[in-house]
């Protein structure tokens, strides 16, 4: 299957046949964009995962109820205010919110989807997005980036990528817009991913699709191992491409999909370093799963990345902690960007200067071989700075 490195993206990213964007300042924020609406020239199936958060936000209680038919025509998503411990005005703010965006482009309040990003426990101002999204359909247009740069909170940069399944005029697209620099570490998505295809496809299928993408892209995600209350990941199929190759949309959904976990990653709040840890030779899944993730999640392992310091006895601690797993320590093996550091459990010598100098790199790989079976899997996160100690000691009032 093509991985997120070999695999072709669009430059710069569209979106396939059918679907638009639009984004506004409706208020929420001081100037800048704080409201995106995605559309679908007509009805798509659709298929969506949700945070596992036990205080989910109204938008996610309220997309629960709307992603059951299998069906949408646009999704409307607001930053700066989440709707999250908001009761019952805070459903009752999602629903005008999905009412007004559906009258605006004329179509019914179940067929759209509801997102909202922000500060948790203050009421959504619902009346500015009403305003707001009147006149949007006017502005619609082809490019991801319009609609991504609404969706943003702490994000430096707004993130959309697109890529072709197949080739010639049958070929499908599918785009990826998404959003997420903090409280990423899901259970089935990140903070806020959207992904459009002009593919046919039926919601059961879509939705297995989706989960088999998200299992080792967003699930694997952890910029600081909370979970966010808003965790939305949701894909919308139109058909205007027609039929496509499962197998192939399906590699292609995949390595997507980890390309955007990376480009979430390295987006982290306050991060120079996006840390790709892989571990192999596990006894099972779940195991190199377990090890990855407490690798990338580890406060010492982030913070040995941020100050280029090769303390490899940070990688054995983290190893070392997962209790449940079949650790075998004189059959531990690890690498910092292809360096051997740990043969049999033990420190090799090597050479300080040379892998202090791989620390630096923008992008940090650790490799760890547990010698115990043959499963892998590999966990996506990023350093520890002050600049996260800086953004979120202050993210409330800001």
């Amino acid at each position: 299957m093509p991985s997120s490195e070999t695999l072709q993206f669009h430059e710069p990213a569209r979106f396939p046949r059918g679907f638009t964007c639009a984004s506004r300042n409706v208020g929420l924020k001081p100037s800048a964009k704080d409201l995106a609406l995605f559309v679908s020239d007509v009805d798509a199936t659709a298929a969506a995962v949700f945070t596992r958060n036990h205080f989910p936000g109204a938008p996610v209680m309220l997309g629960r109820e709307t992603i059951r038919a299998g069906r949408l025509r646009a999704i409307v998503v607001n930053s700066k205010v989440s709707n999250v411990a908001t009761g019952t005005a805070g459903i009752d703010a999602a629903r005008r919110m999905a009412a007004a965006a559906a009258s605006e482009i004329g179509t019914t309040v179940d067929r759209v989807l509801v997102s909202s990003t922000g500060v948790i426990g203050v009421q959504l101002p619902v009346e500015l997005i009403e305003r707001g999204v009147r006149g949007m359909s006017g502005e619609l247009q082809p490019d991801p980036l319009v609609g991504a740069y609404g969706i943003m909170t702490t994000d430096t940069h707004p993130k959309a990528l697109s890529a072709s399944v197949g080739t010639g005029a049958g070929a499908a697209t599918i785009t990826w817009v998404a959003k997420g620099s903090g409280m990423i570490e899901p259970n089935m998505a990140t903070m806020l991913a959207y992904v459009f295809t002009d593919a046919t496809f039926d919601a059961p299928t879509l939705d297995r699709l989706l989960r088999e993408a998200v299992h080792d892209s967003f699930n694997m995600l952890s910029v600081d191992s909370d979970t966010s209350t808003s965790d939305t990941c949701a894909i919308l199929a139109n058909g205007h491409a027609g039929a496509v190759d499962e197998r192939e949309f399906a590699r292609v959904l995949k390595a997507g999909c980890i390309r955007m976990t990376e480009i979430l990653a390295r987006d982290g709040e306050g991060a120079k370093h996006l840390i790709r840890a892989v571990v192999e030779r596990a006894s099972s899944d779940a195991d190199a799963r377990r090890v990855a993730k407490s690798l990338v999640n580890s406060p010492l392992v982030k913070t040995m990345v941020a100050g280029a310091d090769p303390n490899v006895g940070r990688l054995l601690m983290a190893i070392g902690k997962c209790f449940d797993c079949a650790i075998q320590s004189d059959e531990t093996d690890a690498w910092i960007n292809g360096y051997a550091v740990v043969r049999g459990g033990r420190r090799l010598e090597f050479e300080d200067a040379v892998v202090r100098d791989t620390l630096r790199q923008d992008v940090v790989e650790l490799r760890v071989s547990l010698g115990a079976g043959e499963s892998g899997a590999t966990a996506y996160g990023c350093d520890l700075t002050q600049g996260y100690i800086d953004e979120n000691a202050a993210y409330y009032s800001s």
